[in-house]
């Protein structure tokens, strides 16, 4: 694994990271926009652009999130940086389903499934090796469960 990357990945657990995180995803989605998802999160992880239906505005809402491939299907958490509150997005998602995932330029439709039981641990793992500060982003997030979601292309 190159250096940046690798570097990210150890400062991922430390709470100025998060907080970092969280004040750059807007120059992030700007950046995905103009781009047209080719180049998010400076390129150093994987990253996908969620479009969402907002739930209340009826309004697309974009998202950049992390993601890991299972097969055909892109699998993201709604980490919400170990906050104690459930990202827009997820709540977005759950009440509409369908959405599209902007990766590398192209458009995919994609319908969100919320991954539960055996299989959302099956999945945890899956995204512990990608970002293994999630499972310090759980810790954080003490009183409810991180979602975990499978996006299906359609």
């Amino acid at each position: 694994m190159p250096m940046l990357p690798r570097l990210a990945r150890h400062l991922g657990h430390r709470r100025w990271f998060a907080r970092m995180g969280r004040f750059l995803v807007p120059a992030d989605r700007a950046v995905a926009k103009l781009t047209k998802g080719r180049v998010v999160a400076l390129g150093l992880l994987p990253t996908l652009i969620l479009t969402t239906t907002g739930r209340k505005s009826g309004q697309p809402r974009t998202q950049p999130l992390l993601y890991v491939r299972d097969g055909d299907n892109f699998v993201v958490t709604g980490s919400n940086w170990g906050q104690q509150g459930h990202p827009a997005w997820s709540v977005n998602l759950i009440a509409t389903a369908d959405a599209t995932v902007t990766l590398g330029g192209r458009e995919i439709p994609v319908r969100g499934v919320l991954a539960e039981g055996a299989e959302r641990e099956r999945l945890w793992q899956l995204l512990l090796t990608v970002w293994p500060a999630y499972a310090t982003y759980q810790e954080r997030a003490a009183n409810r469960v991180i979602r975990i979601f499978s996006l299906i292309p359609r």
